[in-house]
């Protein structure tokens, strides 16, 4: 048996449930993964408020892992039981002590690469990957404007995209986390409920706007976030922790550009998920930090969700197996 994290319903964190389950043995060309470190996203939460289809209930969740097989299906080579390992992606189910899944899913981990480390760092590396080199290309010189600038993405955008040699401005909710943002490199941090955000920009851009969006916010934010571009610039609309992300008029891209890329659609792709899995354990060998800003333990998956959701969390957030 092992304790598996479901969702009961469609709500808030507390239709979350831990349950002891039996696991089979994997099937041909599955391995078993022995989780020690699992990460918390925000497409996680997504699933959980039904802004993502979750499948009959109770439904798995996590789509982020790090751990040890301890088995292997028919037909499987390239992986044997001791093997350290990381994945990311769909199908959900990471939210587990151990799961079944694809080794073709696997992505064997650096030997210099903990378990956490893994969990806090890889969905969120392959996004950034997925922005800066395949969504827009920063160059050196490049204005940059991040979202929630001290979250688990922003700050692993702004490190790399430091290293690109990119002009980085961010938003973020208080004065300690502008202090965490500069810390990985942010340029200017704007407190954006102290200040308007795009009046902060316009001033910092000398009114020309930013080369590069990324909008993980939605709702409102996303209007604004156009307003600031410069012309035939672009926003990238990567999530909707603020709300759903509102319809956008026609007018409203008017010398400018919109995206909204989906990493767990780039990576269902599998040369694009190991070309951005290389890179993204490169530039951690490289020595990119990666801030955990809250472990929890697996059965408190419910209150690591709230804490997230609520603004409450700096960095990666990971849950831990026993």
């Amino acid at each position: 048996m092992v304790k598996v994290v479901r969702m009961t319903a469609v709500g808030g964190p507390e239709v979350l449930r831990t349950d002891d389950l039996p696991l089979a043995p994997p099937k041909p060309g599955e391995v078993r993964v022995r989780h020690a470190a699992i990460g918390v996203n925000f497409v996680d939460i997504y699933f959980r408020k039904g802004l993502y289809p979750a499948g009959q209930f109770p439904a798995p969740l996590g789509v982020e892992a790090a751990g040890m097989v301890e088995a292997v299906g028919d037909g499987v080579t390239g992986f044997r039981p001791g093997d350290r390992v990381a994945y990311a992606g769909l199908p959900p189910g990471s939210y587990a002590e151990a799961r079944n899944l694809p080794a073709e899913r696997l992505l064997t981990l650096p030997a210099d690469l903990s378990f956490r480390q893994a969990a806090a760092a890889l969905l969120r590396g392959l996004t950034a990957h997925l922005l800066l080199f395949r969504v827009f290309g920063v160059k050196p010189g490049q204005t940059m404007l991040i979202h929630a600038a001290a979250g688990g993405v922003g700050l692993f955008l702004t490190r790399w995209a430091k290293r690109l040699g990119a002009i980085t401005i961010g938003t973020v909710g208080s004065a300690a986390k502008a202090d965490l943002a500069r810390s990985a490199g942010l340029d200017h941090p704007i407190l954006y409920r102290q200040e308007d955000f795009a009046d902060a920009v316009r001033r910092l851009t000398g009114g020309r706007g930013v080369d590069f969006a990324v909008d993980g916010i939605g709702d409102a934010t996303l209007a604004k976030t156009l307003s600031v571009l410069r012309p035939f610039g672009l926003a990238a609309s990567i999530g909707q922790a603020g709300g759903p992300v509102p319809a956008i008029g026609i007018d409203a891209l008017r010398n400018v550009a919109l995206t909204r890329p989906s990493i767990l659609g780039d990576i269902a792709d599998l040369d694009a998920y190991r070309e951005g899995a290389r890179a993204v354990f490169a530039v951690l060998a490289d020595g990119l930090a990666v801030e955990i800003g809250a472990e929890f333990p697996l059965a408190e998956a419910a209150r690591a969700q709230a804490e997230m959701e609520a603004g409450r969390t700096t960095g990666s957030i990971i849950l831990t197996a026993p």
